[in-house]
């Protein structure tokens, strides 16, 4: 008897409390009612909120069916939440008239909080340059807090990793990642201009790597020449930038250049041209086959032509 009892362990005062905790985080994951006032947006949350077409269709779903999906938000050390991810729903649900909205409450450190926001708002259809910059480098600065041991890698390498895990998880290239981050380095009203497809992209690039007092010239050059630079303007102006060389004049110079009409372009995605050809073709056999059938139309236009003329001469 003495031999049996001393083998029943009993639960340690630890362990009950313990149990307790468990309890409780299970409940931290479960869905909460909580007021839209205790709620604040991500700090620098790069994602653009807006009172457009698409957030008032939002409103609409809200006051029909409710929220759907909660948002996730973390606790904060100054009192209520943090949003995580949902920014456009607790949005919504303010213009809604709503009081409460349900949320997932997750104990998140910054790095932890900052790469779920990233990943749940990169997954949207249609993302602005800024934001996806922006994105890009919170996503990129956290993984590298996150670790990678220097005494394993180095940082160079360590950096090179990081840059493609974030494109990977993206869908790009690291050299893609790299350019949009850059795009960071542009003032708010160059940005601005990318973002309204003022500005394209490549040229953007390049004049991110101007100084921030010379893209302030540039915004008053651009004004006084009622025109944006194109890619070979905007890499003058970076090489002249980077020798030292970028004055008033000279960006004046530039800018005032006549540009080279741009040659007319038509473009096809490939999901407009894959409903038309078998699933086993390639994007070069459908090329191909698109030129052959050109071909033959513009040979049979040739016919007919010829036929009117023909005609046109009896």
């Amino acid at each position: 008897m003495k031999s049996s009892a001393k083998n029943i362990k009993l639960a340690s005062v630890d362990d009950l409390f313990k149990t307790d905790e468990g309890r409780a985080d299970d409940e931290r994951e479960r869905v909460q009612e909580i007021a839209i006032s205790e709620l604040h947006p991500f700090k620098d949350h790069p994602f653009k909120v807006l009172d457009d077409e698409k957030m008032i269709e939002t409103v609409e779903s809200v006051q029909q069916y409710g929220v759907l999906v909660p948002i996730i938000a973390r606790p904060s050390p100054e009192g209520g939440y943090e949003i995580v991810s949902g920014h456009r729903r607790h949005r919504a649900c303010e213009l809604a008239g709503k009081e409460t909205i349900p949320v997932i409450v997750r104990d998140l450190d910054d790095d932890e909080a900052v790469l779920l926001m990233v990943d749940s708002n990169l997954q949207r259809e249609t993302i602005l340059p800024s934001e996806r910059a922006f994105a890009f480098k919170m996503k990129l600065d956290a993984i590298k807090h996150q670790g990678t041991r220097s005494d394993l890698t180095s940082t160079q390498v360590a950096q090179k990793l990081s840059v493609q895990k974030v494109g990977d998880e993206a869908g790009v290239s690291k050299d893609t990642v790299r350019r949009f981050i850059r795009l960071t380095e542009l003032i708010p009203p160059l940005l601005n201009m990318v973002d309204e497809k003022k500005i394209a992209f490549n040229p953007a690039y390049e004049l991110s790597f101007l100084k921030p007092e010379e893209q302030e010239m540039l915004i008053e050059t651009m004004d006084y020449e009622q025109a944006t630079p194109s890619l070979s303007q905007a890499q003058r102006l970076k090489q002249f930038s980077q020798e030292g060389h970028l004055t008033e004049d000279s960006m004046l110079a530039i800018m005032s250049e006549e540009k080279k009409p741009v040659q007319d372009k038509i473009m096809f995605t490939s999901d407009v041209l894959r409903k038309y050809f078998p699933k086993d073709y390639t994007p070069r056999k459908m090329e191909e086959t698109i030129i052959k059938l050109l071909e033959q139309w513009k040979q049979r236009r040739l016919q007919q032509q010829d036929q009117q003329r023909r005609h046109n001469s009896r």
